[in-house]
């Protein structure tokens, strides 16, 4: 009995009154690393994501209660998507006892992609990142995906008398959302845009197709992004976004690299 009362009387040093008068924008955890299940379509696929949760604390209070960012993690039911995000954020704001915060997710995701000729089946990673942040009263929330591509240089082809350099490039797509957007649609945005797709498994035909089809269609690292971003464009789902390419070039030491932004 006496072990119980002296737990109900341990200080709550971080809920004391701070007298520096200092507001903190952002305080809480980084780089916790939990297991999450994500909704892509009508599959729920379990990854790992790493996560950074903090919200404000006003600059009367000491510190922020660090174990509940942690314990709110854990007490995450449904699998994370638009709406699930959208509300967890809500309740984590509210569990802080905090009127803005943010939270970063960042996880790998796999589509399991057919092959273009042969159609065999095959599953290739992407990188995912999920932000929803709350600032003066308002909520955004981004969702991000880095998508393997491959690039075939215009120039290379135009002065050869055979073959053209090509190379696999990143598509980074960060794009704010009014709207829920699948997973699928965003990787498909770089996808479409790009020389050619890649497949983690090709049978002889399908890489004879490859090769065609990045040479039939070659583009410079600004055309690739200037062409993901106009499909950007076009989606009113989409607020603000931002478009990275970057090529790991075949016949320099160095990346070629682009970026547009609304």
């Amino acid at each position: 009995m006496s072990n119980l009362k002296d737990a109900l009387h341990i200080p709550d040093t971080q809920s004391e009154r701070d007298e520096r008068h200092l507001a903190i924008q952002r305080v809480g955890v980084k780089d916790v690393r939990y297991p999450v299940e994500l909704r892509i379509g009508r599959a729920v696929l379990p990854t790992v994501a790493q996560w950074d949760l903090d919200v404000a604390l006003p600059a009367e209070q000491k510190g922020t209660h660090m174990s509940r960012f942690v314990a709110w993690l854990d007490a995450i039911e449904a699998p994370l998507d638009f709406t699930s995000l959208r509300n967890g954020f809500d309740s984590m704001l509210e569990k802080l006892h905090a009127n803005e915060g943010r939270i970063e997710a960042r996880f790998p995701f796999f589509l399991r992609k057919r092959a273009p000729v042969s159609g065999v089946e095959s599953l290739l990673e992407y990188q995912g990142r999920w932000i929803a942040e709350k600032r003066s009263g308002v909520t955004a929330l981004w969702a991000e995906a880095v998508v393997p591509v491959k690039s075939l240089c215009p120039c290379s082809k135009e002065i050869s008398d055979y073959g053209a350099h090509n190379q696999r490039s990143h598509v980074t797509i960060r794009v704010e959302l009014k709207e829920a957007i699948e997973w699928t649609e965003l990787v498909r945005f770089a996808e479409e845009s790009a020389s050619s797709e890649i497949w983690p498994m090709l049978k002889r035909a399908d890489e004879k197709w490859v090769t065609e089809r990045a040479y039939e269609n070659p583009k410079f690292v600004e055309d690739l992004v200037r062409d993901v971003a106009l499909r950007l464009n076009a989606d009113s789902r989409i607020g603000r976004y931002s478009v990275d390419v970057e090529n790991f070039e075949s016949i320099h030491a160095h990346s070629a690299y682009a970026r547009i932004e609304r």
